[in-house]
């Protein structure tokens, strides 16, 4: 057991926060080592701490990169204008803000830096919330010539204090393909709307950065079945 008393609790906050996105990027299907997502506090504090034990954020970036099964995921079908499209997935970027208030300056920043370094998608962890106009750039983020291809997510650093996935109330939802999706609703003869819905902003949705029109199994324990498996549509 580690000596939490010889730590900061902004050290032991930020060593949640770091180890929650980790996980996350991980879940998703990035190529992220397993044994990064179980840093100890103290490898931790060796790595990120300013001489005055506070954890410095500007040293915490990373990114990764796809796994051939999340590319796979992601796949685009084929069309006669793109007979080999690219999946609709690329690198990512994660920074952990050090700002106590992120506006316009903070974000445009953040999302030149994602260009400039050719990265499809990035997240940003604030300590607070985004101020208003910041957050109405960042909902057309996406597709606008200034932000990356696959646009920006925000969390709040206590959003990532645990991961919401390992509550033992939380089933375990699984991203369906383009493919898998069309096999469902051919198999049980339905349109996407016709499925149950899941909101976009839901925790475990964000979580798993699903987008709108996607597809996703959640798998649920059941005493007399065993396991079952029920689907939603996100919005």
């Amino acid at each position: 057991m580690e000596d939490r008393e010889s730590y900061s609790p902004n050290m032991i906050r930020m060593w949640r926060v770091y180890r929650t996105a980790k996980e996350m990027c991980l879940d998703r299907g990035y190529n992220i080592l397993e044994e990064d997502t179980q840093i100890s506090l103290a490898d931790f504090a060796s790595r990120f701490a300013r001489e005055d034990g506070e954890p410095d954020r500007t040293r915490m970036p990373f990114s990764c990169v796809p796994s051939p099964e999340m590319l796979s995921k992601y796949a685009v079908t084929p069309t006669a204008k793109d007979p080999d499209p690219q999946p609709a997935i690329g690198s990512i970027w994660v920074e952990f803000n050090q700002d106590e208030n992120v506006g316009l300056k903070q974000l445009r920043d953040y999302m030149q830096h994602l260009v400039n370094g050719n990265f499809y998608s990035g997240i940003m962890v604030c300590i607070k919330p985004m101020t208003g106009m910041a957050l109405r750039l960042l909902r057309g983020a996406s597709g606008i010539e200034e932000g990356p291809k696959g646009g920006v997510e925000v969390f709040v650093e206590q959003d990532l204090l645990v991961n919401i996935t390992k509550h033992e109330l939380v089933p375990k939802h699984v991203l369906l393909s383009k493919e898998e999706k069309a096999q469902l609703l051919e198999r049980y003869r339905l349109r996407e709307t016709q499925l149950p819905r899941i909101q976009v902003t839901d925790p475990v949705a964000k979580y798993l950065g699903l987008r709108r029109g996607q597809v996703v199994k959640i798998i649920r324990k059941s005493e007399t079945a065993g396991r079952y498996a029920s689907y939603r549509w996100a919005i």
